[in-house]
């Protein structure tokens, strides 16, 4: 008899002071994945290929006491610039992740990420509450590093048409 899977899901959000298309980029760009996430030693999709859905991105994961494995997740979806979405292993469970990216006043973004997770087997017998807490912690900590390096890499230049007017020059009646 199969027993039913119980889901969790978390989410975390919070604003960065750039703009939807600059925090996309910096997302995609899985190589920047160990700057933002604490369990992410080295990222990168399988074949070099683009964030599509069905593409396999790859890492390196961090282990206690300097060890390491390898784990990979499928994407399975990819709405640019607006959200993407993975899923994979997460223990002997079912785990999906994802972004996504509004815009907001004074050219922000909100940023929100979620995690469900189908508990199974062994990981049914953990405390519901205390892996939700784990989970929430871990997004915590990966969002607000996610806001600070985009905030901290040089502006992207304005887009033909999207920047500032210049203000016209003012006749010189001397």
């Amino acid at each position: 008899m199969r027993t039913k899977a119980t889901t969790i899901r978390t989410e975390s959000r919070l604003e960065i002071a750039r703009g939807v298309a600059e925090v996309w980029d910096y997302i995609c760009d899985v190589e920047r994945w160990p700057q933002w996430a604490p369990t992410v030693q080295k990222g990168w999709v399988a074949g070099g290929a683009p964030l599509t859905p069905g593409a396999r991105v790859e890492q390196r994961a961090k282990l206690p006491f300097g060890f390491t494995r390898h784990r990979a997740q499928q994407v399975t979806a990819v709405q640019a610039p607006r959200s993407l979405a993975f899923a994979g292993p997460l223990g002997t469970s079912r785990g999906r992740w994802g972004m996504e990216f509004a815009p907001i006043e004074d050219g922000q973004t909100e940023a929100e990420m979620w995690v469900e997770v189908d508990l199974r087997n062994i990981m049914r017998a953990l405390p519901k509450r205390a892996f939700q807490n784990r989970i929430q912690g871990v997004m915590d900590v990966e969002m607000v590093a996610i806001r600070a390096a985009v905030e901290s890499l040089p502006p992207a230049p304005p887009t033909p048409g999207g920047g500032p007017k210049e203000r016209p020059l003012e006749a010189d009646t001397r």
